[in-house]
């Protein structure tokens, strides 16, 4: 089979405001080469403003999510090249997975099948993530002689603690992602058949909410993660005085609809953004 184009390497659909973007390498388990890594920031880079986009969901085509880098294109072919060869391939795969982590919209990684080594970085820039509970997730690098790069050893440490960082990494097992949402790598595990429309199902919710505070938001809780609690709190004060210069009238929409009108309360469910006056 010939190799894919780069801009075939990914693709696009958007469907009531949902941007379904997909790995596009099925032969290859999705695996990320060079011309992978650049499409996809042209794509994320291209959805980000779109008007028609309210969430980003990031799925793969076939049979896996992602088998990680590509190890003849990504790694032997770079290393053939020198240095100067390798730092501009991590460069272009660092790059996509930092845009897709700050992202101004909202994230969703959907994950079936495979899901290896390089494609924890993806899967951690999401900000939410759901797997099929047949998935497979795993840290194979030990197994052929290397530790996890990439970001992965950090990764993992973050979202699953320390014991489970170290059994995943030092063992080189899979989990399932059954496994995977007990662990935390992921928020939760549906069966296969349920992934999509559970995965459209929370789309669905966050495209109802203000899109100003989920982006404050997403980003406020990416930044405190290692801040002190006192940092914290005086970047979270600073963080919302933006937020309403940017969006004050989404507030004091809400406000009205809580106090004046008393159709809204933020604990069961979000403010009639649609009634927002201009």
């Amino acid at each position: 089979m010939s190799e894919r184009a780069e801009a075939d390497t990914v693709a696009v659909t958007v469907e009531n405001r949902i941007a379904w973007v997909w790995f596009n390498r099925p032969e290859k388990r999705n695996c990320m080469n060079p011309k992978l890594n650049r499409q996809m920031k042209r794509v994320l880079e291209e959805l980000e403003f779109r008007d028609d986009v309210g969430v980003v969901v990031l799925g793969g085509e076939g049979s896996a999510w992602s088998a990680g880098m590509d190890l003849k294109e990504y790694f032997r072919e770079n290393e053939e090249k020198g240095l100067g060869a390798i730092r501009g391939a991590q460069r272009e795969a660092y790059g996509w997975w930092e845009r897709l982590r700050w992202l101004e919209k909202p994230t969703i990684a959907m994950v079936q099948g495979w899901c290896f080594g390089g494609a924890y970085g993806p899967l951690f820039a999401c900000d939410l993530a759901v797997a099929a509970e047949d998935a497979q997730f795993g840290l194979s690098e030990i197994n052929w002689g290397i530790l996890p790069g990439g970001g992965a050893s950090k990764i993992i440490t973050e979202l699953t603690g320390f014991r489970n960082a170290m059994y995943h990494a030092m063992m080189g097992e899979n989990i399932d992602g059954t496994k995977a949402a007990e662990w935390g790598l992921v928020n939760e595990a549906v069966p296969g058949d349920a992934l999509k429309a559970r995965v459209t199902a929370m789309a669905e919710v966050l495209l109802a909410k203000n899109p100003e505070a989920l982006r404050a938001t997403k980003w406020a809780i990416r930044r405190v993660r290692e801040m002190t609690y006192d940092n914290a709190q005086d970047y979270l004060i600073r963080a919302q005085e933006a937020a309403n210069f940017f969006d004050g009238e989404g507030r004091k929409e809400a406000t009205r609809q809580f106090i004046d009108d008393k159709t809204f309360k933020p604990g069961l469910g979000a403010y009639n953004t649609g009634k927002q006056r201009g």
